[in-house]
């Protein structure tokens, strides 16, 4: 498997804990743990015995905390030796006389004090400091608080998180960017257990969440976190904390079936290029049986997480409901799988996103050459639209209601007006402009939140463009033109993302497996053609000279060298 980047999330400033905390494995979080993954903690225990047990019988008993089970590391109870004198050094037959009173080892604590003591006789000249900063004669000070202050996230940070596989090993990567400074670097990671498709950043704590497991309490707003949940090629989805480092596992698993159910194999396929047709899995209400392909997070209702999948169906989850408990979850509050699951789609569901300013309704894109939008309390009164090629991605156009942006991998862009579609997909569905943008598959998308009309595509062809949507006065005609194009080095695209905080700031990533930030205000070109609608928006245009990239901010790799099999 090649190295790539297949997904970016930003972290707005001011959300992440200052001080991120270390992740500690006790008996309370393995219980969690156990109970998540569905597995039986007392089998795994008595596995571990034995394979102790076997380790001593063999004359080589393990060594170290790591041979023992961690959850009886401090239960002298268990503690097991092979006889009563396990601690003698010969193994010989005693000497007959093993009287021990010739040393008079009684009076040991009674001799008199010798007239010299030796080196340290003089205690008066021993010096007592409270901690090793004020000890002079130490020379290796605490570490701790180096290590405090190379995790330190300060509110004028962003995080950057991205969805990695390299050599065969996928993981997420968080980044720290500094605007001000203009520097980017890695800043923890995180084991994903199968290859990583989407991101979605949310900051609502999830159920299952334990003292042990979750980030520090966010004093000033309560009751909010700083959590990315991942789908994958398993049909599980993990929610992972970002203010906890070095954590073992996720803080919630959202559609892992119960003990009663087969596990779920290997998924058919990650969904990104259709290849042949495949027998489809028998769906299930309660949980996906294919892969994650796409996730979005209601901003409105904070514990709803939508999911679309390559067994055809979007899902909804309760953020806020156990997903421990056996079942599929019901009106009544048992059950912790999804709440609602929609087979409106006939082939693998790509995208989904909620509306944010209708909360309940639902845009998604599939296979089927389809979109559909509808109102997730009743989605057979929905609307769709017939389109000519694979949906790629697609946004909710954040400053008009009823307004989007679809990409196919065809290389076009549409824009649809919702008002306008039929609920009969039968009848035609003409979109409001239609965008040449890429040659090849458009295979990320977004809407500048600062910027009316701002939107940047990134495609197969390995380019990224910025683009200006203009609404003319006469005929309610749009304009769109180029504003700049650029080929970041990071092969073909796959995630392109507006910055969160800055309103000509975005990342980018791609087949080989390199973020970069991109400041489009740099360009001449980009600020005059903007330079109108940011002061519109209220937004002060930076006049700064461009950097050694021209812009462009990235982490430097080992190795610089152009992978062309990346790009496959």
């Amino acid at each position: 498997m090649s190295s790539l980047i297949s997904s970016v999330a930003w972290v707005r400033r001011g959300v992440s804990a200052r001080h991120p905390q270390k992740y500690v494995l006790d008996d309370k979080e393995l219980e969690r743990v156990s109970a998540l993954a569905r597995i039986e903690l007392e089998d795994a225990r008595v596995e571990l015995e034995r394979a102790h047990e076997a380790a001593k019988s063999m004359g080589r008993g393990a060594e170290g905390d790591e041979a023992d089970d961690p959850g009886d590391e401090d239960d002298e109870e268990n503690w097991v030796d092979e006889d009563d004198d396990a601690m003698d050094v010969d193994s010989g037959p005693k000497p007959k006389d093993d009287d021990l009173s010739q040393y008079k080892l009684d009076e040991y604590d009674d001799d008199a004090k010798t007239a010299d003591a030796g080196l340290f006789s003089n205690i008066k000249g021993l010096t007592y400091y409270r901690d090793n900063e004020e000890d002079p004669y130490i020379t290796l000070k605490d570490e701790d608080d180096d290590e405090r202050e190379e995790l330190e996230v300060l509110p004028t940070d962003n995080l950057i998180v991205i969805a990695k596989t390299e050599d065969e090993i996928s993981q997420l990567e968080v980044y720290v960017y500094d605007e001000s400074q203009e520097n980017l670097y890695a800043h923890h990671d995180l084991m994903l257990p199968n290859f990583p498709l989407c991101l979605e950043w949310l900051d609502f704590t999830p159920a299952s969440s334990s003292s042990s497991a979750s980030a520090p309490t966010n004093t000033s707003n309560p009751g909010f976190g700083n959590y990315i949940a991942v789908g994958t090629l398993d049909p599980e989805i993990e929610i992972w904390s970002l203010d906890v480092v070095d954590a073992m596992y996720p803080n919630s698993i959202l559609g892992r079936p119960d003990q009663t159910k087969a596990h779920v194999p290997m998924p058919l396929g990650t969904g990104k290029k259709k290849k042949k047709k495949t027998k489809h899995r028998a769906g299930q209400k309660g949980y996906h049986v294919d892969a994650v392909l796409g996730l979005s997070w209601n901003k409105v209702q904070r514990n709803l997480l939508a999911s679309a999948s390559a067994d055809r169906t979007v899902k909804l989850w309760d953020l806020s409901r156990d997903p421990t408990i056996n079942g599929d979850a019901t009106e009544d509050g048992s059950g912790g799988g999804a709440i609602r699951s929609f087979d409106i789609h006939k082939d693998k569901v790509q995208a989904v996103q909620w509306n944010e300013k209708e909360p309940s309704v639902l845009l998604t894109g599939s296979y089927d050459r389809t979109v559909r939008t509808f109102d997730s309390r009743a989605p057979d009164a929905g609307v769709g639209a017939i389109l000519g090629s694979d949906v790629e991605a697609l946004r909710w156009d954040p400053w008009e209601t009823h307004g989007f942006y679809v990409s196919l991998e065809n290389g076009l862009v549409l824009n649809f007006d919702v008002r306008t579609l039929p609920s009969n997909l039968e009848n035609p569905s003409p979109a409001r402009f239609t965008l040449s943008a890429h040659d090849g598959a458009v295979s990320s998308i977004d809407v500048n939140p600062h910027i009316k009309g701002c939107i940047v595509t990134g495609g197969t062809d390995k380019l990224v463009k910025v683009w200006n949507v203009v609404d003319e006065t006469e005929g309610g005609k749009r304009n769109v033109s180029l504003v700049t194009s650029r080929d970041l080095g990071v092969g073909k695209v796959f995630s392109t993302v507006f910055s969160p905080d800055d309103p000509l700031i975005l990342a980018a990533a791609g087949s080989k497996a390199k973020l970069q930030i991109w400041d489009v205000g740099a360009n001449l070109g980009a600020r005059k053609a903007l330079g109108a609608k940011l002061r519109e928006a209220g937004r002060a245009l930076r006049e700064k000279e461009a950097n050694e990239g021209g812009g462009v901010i990235g982490v430097v790799s080992d190795n610089e060298e152009s992978d062309e099999e990346g790009d496959d």
